[in-house]
């Protein structure tokens, strides 16, 4: 047998794709955490495929030696977020970088090397099979990078929060069945006491708000326990991690309201004026406290919060993943399709196999679920289009159905082709009935049948509005 002798994984491979070439000044880089391996065009260098280190000035000479190869495009692989350095690196330089998925570079057995890697991506770019992924501008990074610190921080606090529920469970202390949030007035008023050594139950419930629904002897009675002093120690350190969270929560919301400045200043004054409010609640304790509503508007121009289940704090979180351009879409079927909230239809000679929607970490499609399980009890239009779904199919494919709608009403709206009213419970209840009734007249016409009004006994023939 001949035995065939494998490449070193120093050597680039002088084979050229056969296809056309449609980006022929194009690299391929293959991201790692120690070193990035960089494949350029063999006609560039004597040596097209080199590995530079995730130093800064490693990068610099990175971007340096593509410029003189005459690199345009850059596509580069990466599992982690050790990409982010070289693409804003390279971005800043001029080229245009593309960051394409792992499991679209995959498909070829055999690959075993970064040096290989590098290659294929590079062969892959060059013939234009390669799609990047979404990424906005800087200035909506700045703002995304902003509010996923944030909610890395209510994640945190939720975490000192049952700590300390923790504590006062060992305490006997039953704090939460009396009030409703124990880092509300009360509790907190509560809370600070015990850790500062006054544990009288009776001295604690004069802490009781007019707003509670249980009673002063009731929250004394709750809070009588046994106060051991490594419980209170507990209790005291999660108080004041609680207290730490909150000033850092604060410090980025002022980064943000000064973000939403910077953004506002570059965006040209909206053509309509801000609308009423529809939202009748008062913002979460949870939620920024400063006007969402204005700077959104005047990003966006249009006011997303008119579209139900999406508050200010919602649409802010929803600008912050996609943007403000819908252009890097072409159709809402693309969005809904990048969200992975759109079925995946498998069809094979003829038959369609599946059409689950695909599993996905995107976090606008998570915040548009979100959204949609709160329209569940509202006598709205998409209310009423949650609750028949619901009842047909199930809540987890009705919240998926009623998130890709909200998703087309983003989608229509942020494109300025969409000035949402919402029609009312009612309405959509009247339209999907006379839908149905067209349907079945359609339906018994073809069978040489016809329906019956059992109201006035007349026939129905006109097609029913």
């Amino acid at each position: 047998m001949t035995r065939h002798r494998r490449r070193p994984l120093s050597q680039p491979r002088r084979t050229s794709t056969m296809l056309d070439q449609i980006n022929p000044n194009a690299a391929g880089i293959d991201c790692g955490a120690a070193m990035h391996v960089v494949a350029v065009p063999p006609d560039r260098d004597p040596n097209p495929v080199r590995t530079f280190r995730t130093f800064t000035g490693d990068l610099l000479q990175l971007a340096d030696w593509l410029t003189a190869c005459g690199v345009t495009s850059v596509a580069m692989e990466a599992t982690g977020v050790y990409w982010i350095p070289v693409f804003e690196i390279l971005e800043a330089r001029g080229f245009h970088v593309s960051l394409v998925n792992a499991r679209h570079v995959k498909n070829v057995p055999g690959r075993k090397s970064d040096v290989s890697d590098s290659e294929w991506i590079r062969d892959l770019h060059m013939v234009g099979l390669l799609r990047g992924s979404f990424r906005p501008t800087a200035e909506i990074v700045a703002l995304r990078a902003y509010l996923r610190h944030r909610a890395s921080l209510i994640e945190n606090m939720s975490t000192q929060v049952q700590r300390m529920q923790k504590a006062l469970t060992q305490m006997n202390v039953q704090l939460a069945l009396v009030v409703s949030d124990i880092t509300g007035e009360t509790g907190m008023r509560i809370l600070r006491d015990i850790v500062a050594g006054r544990t009288d139950p009776q001295a604690l419930a004069k802490h009781r708000d007019r707003r509670c629904r249980a009673s002063e002897a009731e929250i004394a009675a709750a809070l009588t326990g046994h106060y051991r002093p490594e419980h209170v120690f507990v209790l005291q350190q999660q108080l004041q991690l609680f207290d730490v969270h909150q000033d850092q929560l604060a410090a980025c919301d002022r980064a943000i309201q000064a973000q939403l400045d910077t953004l506002t200043r570059a965006a040209p004054a909206p053509s309509t004026p801000l609308p009423p409010s529809r939202k009748r609640r008062s913002a979460h304790s949870n939620e920024p406290q400063f006007d969402l509503r204005t700077p959104l508007h005047h990003l966006t121009n249009t006011d997303l919060s008119q579209i139900d289940g999406i508050g200010p704090h919602t649409a802010l979180r929803l600008v912050a993943e996609i943007g403000t351009d819908m252009t890097r879409w072409p159709t809402e079927q693309h969005f809904t399709s990048w969200l992975t909230l759109a079925p995946r239809n498998k069809i094979s000679g003829g038959r369609l196999l599946s059409s689950r929607t695909q599993p996905s970490a995107n976090r606008a499609a998570a915040i548009l679920r979100m959204a949609a399980m709160t329209l569940g009890r509202t006598s709205t239009a998409l209310g009423a289009f949650y609750r028949r779904l619901s009842s047909r199919v199930g809540k987890a494919k009705a919240i998926t159905a009623t998130a890709r709608k909200l998703a087309i009403l983003v989608y229509r709206s942020l494109k300025g082709d969409l000035l949402y009213d919402d029609p009312g419970a009612d309405a959509y209840d009247a339209q999907h009935h006379a839908q149905l009734v067209r349907r079945l007249r359609t339906r018994a016409t073809k069978l040489g049948f016809a329906l019956v009004d059992l109201e006035t006994g007349e026939l129905i023939e006109a097609v029913v509005s």
